[in-house]
């Protein structure tokens, strides 16, 4: 398990070139979504305001099979406290969480509508630090828990070249 400021230093991938996140964008993004945003995961989006996480760091690992694989999911994309239309973005969860029939209490960070890693904000309330979960819409395993917050996830997170690839 990697130290969190180890893996802030390098957990942005080179394609990724948007700015900081200002605090008007954590503010707006907080109203808009109506919590609390992780402190961990503004420190990250205040060196880049989302974008494609570095291989080094774009998976964690899963005691249980998914749909993805037997022993982890994918992390590949960071959402930004940004407008919706630059995705991607914390600011298009309520859409998406109504689009793919998702509980409400949730911040989506990554996914591609199939799947999801969110902020799951539904024991601790708009104010409390959320777990990280993740949510299946297409397969028999629902919902996942993945880590008790947001910092201790970062601090999961490895390359999914770490993992065997059942293909080989």
């Amino acid at each position: 398990m990697a130290r969190f400021d180890d893996v802030k230093a390098s957990f942005w991938s080179d394609s990724t070139e948007s700015p900081p996140v200002t605090d008007e964008q954590v503010g707006e993004a907080e109203r808009l979504l109506g919590v609390r945003l992780p402190a961990s995961l503004v420190e990250l989006l205040r060196v880049r305001n989302g974008g494609y996480v570095a291989d080094a760091w774009n998976a964690f690992p899963t005691t249980k099979r998914t749909s993805w694989s037997a022993d982890h999911v994918p992390f590949e994309q960071l959402a930004g406290a940004c407008e919706p239309e630059h995705w991607p973005s914390l600011a298009n969860t309520p859409y998406l969480i109504e689009e793919w029939e998702l509980p409400q209490g949730l911040v989506l960070l990554s996914g591609d509508g199939h799947y999801w890693v969110a902020l799951d904000y539904r024991a601790c309330g708009p104010a409390g630090e959320p777990s990280v979960t993740w949510f299946e819409c297409e397969a028999d395993l629902d919902e996942l828990p993945l880590a008790k917050d947001f910092r201790t996830f970062v601090e999961g997170l490895t390359a999914s070249d770490d993992f065997f690839d059942e293909t080989e």
